[in-house]
């Protein structure tokens, strides 16, 4: 992906985009050891010691200095004569003249030819010799700076060594505090993830050093076989909006880049200018179709939303995708709102896949960018040009997601508007495969507003296969409210919200429970987001999900499916059981989304409380609404067993979904959090409620129509990763589902449902 540019950190302080405090005596160093031409001790090629490299170093060296200070005369006569060769005669400058060039090189390293011819009158020198001594002295700053660099690096290596074998002896000899026997996998939590995250970024930093010195030995050099696994990809409240570490142009696990989306090839050379030209012509379109009334865009029977005129725009409009699918439904929709964000930030999230992953992660379960065929021109993302694919989803398992392959463009017009379009390439594909989904032109136009805010105008615009769709979930689907250009809005607005109360220093100290610790706020938001993430990505009905159906009644099944955790950061080692069921409640979203984040009705429904009073300890406020927040909760339960866990809840509402999400953690972990330490370490297993309208009755309110609720556990059935599921796990999670179905319902006084 592209560098982030001229993005002031959304998240950080004091000019640091991480903004968090190091977390281990395993860091990787300063930021210039990534510069080209340092080497690293640990990727010598087993024929190329160190001490080859260091006397070429000073070979090279030991010439730069005698050339820069010495000057060379031709031979005498005698000795044009004598045929045996001589060793040539060099004469050395005058101290003076290496005083005057060494003061003026500190001032202009780099002199013109009016300079030089200058000096070398003063100096009483040619001016080819002033122009070789600066050369020469260039060379030499050069090579003392790549020597005290790699120093520097040899050094932080040797570090990096020593702290990763501490860790590895002190995993190996650990033993359990109760029994004295060697502790099972699965018991040393938070060390044991915090060495797997340093591991894995060790690895990282040692392959990008390794592509560096491999330019100098001439060959690639060795792997290292330490315990990695991949980083999961940064969001805006890691690094900050417009900075994002990770795997550039891509979605990490966490956004679910599986091998489906991995498989797909990037665009044939032949393909390019037709997908250039396609691109031209869809931007064309998303502008006009943004800015355009009637009789493109007719007001519904009941005025609360704009419908696509479809003959006019048939008319209006050549078609560029290809013919329309048999038994394809037409989805168009357009909305506009004002976020509390600068443009240059949104255009930065749109162009960023794993930014935009991050801040769209209930809508996106899948992104990857599969070919950069433009980065953009002037500094910015004017021009740039990206071949993407993407699965796009409802929180459901009863809903199919979304599969696209198109091109993203990005263009700055001339009022200064700035405009992100994407159109498919399905038709491009020598053999494309049946899609339920074909996007046409759709995306955003984004203008500057005063105070940093920004007016975004969204078109949604696709032709869809609907028959995959649960009858449950059909009303809502049919009516555009599921995929449409309103979800996107709202979603951007309320992560908008989001960021800015992460930013907020102005926090008020007199309530209870606020958290005011800027650093501790911030690691606190960002455990939170990827525990969202990570929800979002394993609940609906992703082509890389494989769900299996338990015995059920109709729309009430649960749907079940596992997956292994192995050294994979953020989450405990073991066989993971994933298990999600959606039923429809005739209560509005707004009373469903009240009751469930309530800590006082907790008790209600939540049977693992085990009728526990539940507590909040701590909050933070990110939004308009009372009811987004981040919050930590304590359950005062009667088994003691129980008294060191937390629960971590996040709870977002919009009027076109809410979520309630929540995971246990230990006090130990939430200290470190809390104190503004890095999360990562700190492993997660989501579980929670999305609540979506029932298509009937959705309204700006969200307190009309019934309610269509999905419940998602993901639970830990054994932390040994080769054991073998068992069928008693599975009855145990599907018997807790029901339950936690019938409380809900009985709680909301929907016996009958």
């Amino acid at each position: 992906m592209i560098p982030a540019r001229n993005m002031p950190s959304m998240i950080g302080s004091n000019g640091n985009i991480n903004g968090f405090a190091s977390s281990s005596g395993l860091t990787l160093g300063q930021p210039n050891m990534m510069e080209a031409g340092h080497l690293h001790p640990l990727d010598m090629a087993t024929n190329t010691s160190e001490s080859d490299i260091a006397r070429f170093r000073d070979d090279d060296f030991d010439s730069a200095t005698k050339s820069g200070s010495d000057n060379p005369e031709g031979g005498s006569g005698d000795d044009q004569e004598n045929p045996r060769p001589k060793k040539k005669r060099y004469h050395r400058h005058t101290q003076h003249q290496i005083q005057e060039m060494e003061a003026f090189f500190k001032e202009c390293p780099h002199p013109d030819d009016k300079q030089r011819k200058e000096l070398s009158r003063e100096l009483g020198l040619e001016p080819l010799q002033v122009k070789f001594w600066f050369q020469n002295k260039r060379t030499q700053m050069k090579t003392q700076h790549e020597r005290h660099e790699n120093t520097q690096l040899r050094n932080e290596n040797e570090k990096l060594r020593a702290d990763n074998m501490r860790y590895r002896e002190a995993l190996g000899n650990a033993s359990c505090p109760n029994c004295g026997g060697p502790t099972a996998l699965g018991e040393m939590s938070f060390d044991e993830h915090h060495l797997r995250l340093e591991n894995a970024r060790l690895r990282e930093e040692i392959d990008r050093i390794s592509a560096i010195a491999a330019k100098y030995v001439g060959k690639p050099l060795g792997n290292y076989p330490l315990m990695s696994s991949p980083v999961p990809s940064r969001g805006p409240l890691d690094l900050g909006v417009g900075s994002f570490g990770g795997q550039p142009g891509m979605g990490g696990e966490m956004y679910g880049a599986g091998d489906l989306l991995r498989s797909i090839s990037a665009p044939s050379e032949a393909d390019k200018p037709m997908i250039i030209e396609l691109a031209v012509a869809a931007m064309e379109e998303l502008v006009r179709m943004a800015q355009m009334g009637e009789p493109l865009w007719m007001t519904s029977l009941d005025g609360s939303a704009t419908v696509l005129n479809e003959d006019e725009y048939i008319r209006t409009f050549p078609r560029g995708v290809g013919p329309k699918q048999n038994g394809f439904k037409t989805e168009a929709s357009r909305e506009s709102a004002v976020v509390i964000m600068n443009h240059i930030n949104l255009v930065e999230i749109l162009m960023d896949v794993n930014q935009w992953s991050t801040v769209f992660s209930g809508i996106v379960s899948r992104a990857l960018t599969l070919e950069v065929l433009s980065t953009g021109v002037a500094g910015n993302y004017n021009g740039a040009l990206q071949v993407m694919t993407a699965e796009f989803q409802v929180p459901s398992p009863l809903v199919p997601t979304r599969e696209s392959y198109y091109v993203r463009y990005c263009k700055q017009h001339a009022d200064g508007t700035w405009a992100v379009v994407d159109v498919s390439l399905d038709n491009l594909r020598p053999n494309p495969a049946p899609r339920s989904c074909q996007r046409m032109p759709s995306g955003c136009l984004i203008q500057e507003m005063p105070n940093g805010y920004s007016k975004v105008t969204w078109v949604e615009h696709a032709e869809v296969d609907e028959r995959g769709v649960h009858n449950l979930y059909k009303q809502l689907v049919s009516s555009g409210h599921a995929f449409g250009a309103k979800r996107w809005v709202v979603t951007l607005d309320r992560q908008c919200e989001r960021l800015a109360s992460a930013m907020a220093s102005n926090i008020p100290t007199g309530d209870v429970g606020v958290i005011t610790n800027q650093e501790g706020r911030r690691s606190m938001l960002k455990l939170a987001e990827r525990m969202v993430i990570s929800f979002c990505a394993g609940v609906s009905a992703s082509t890389t999900h494989t769900w299996t159906t338990l015995s059920g009644t109709g729309a009430d099944d649960v749907r079940v499916m596992t997956r292994k955790s192995v050294d994979d950061p953020g989450r405990p080692p073991g066989i993971v059981l994933s298990a999600a069921t959606s039923f429809w409640l005739p209560v509005p979203p707004k009373r469903v989304f009240e009751f469930l984040r309530d800590e006082n009705s907790r008790s209600e429904w939540d049977i693992l409380s085990n009728g526990g009073i539940v507590q909040e300890m701590a909050h933070i406020a990110n939004g308009r609404d009372t009811g987004n927040c981040v919050s930590l909760l304590r359950v005062n339960s009667a088994n003691s067993s129980q008294s060191n866990m937390l629960i971590l809840q996040e709870s977002s509402s919009d009027p076109t979904a809410s979520f309630v999400i929540y995971a246990p953690v230990d006090i130990v972990s939430m200290n470190v959090v809390l104190n503004g330490s890095d999360p990562d370490y700190v492993a997660l297993l989501p579980s929670g409620f999305a609540i979506l309208p029932d298509g009937a009755g959705i309204g700006d309110s969200g307190s009309g129509g019934g309610s269509l609720l999905t419940v998602a556990f993901q639970i830990l059935v054994d932390s040994v990763p080769t054991a073998k599921l068992s069928l008693g796990s599975v009855a145990t999670v599907n018997n807790l589902i029901a339950c936690t179905v019938e409380r809900i319902k009985a709680a909301l006084s929907c016996d009958n449902v």
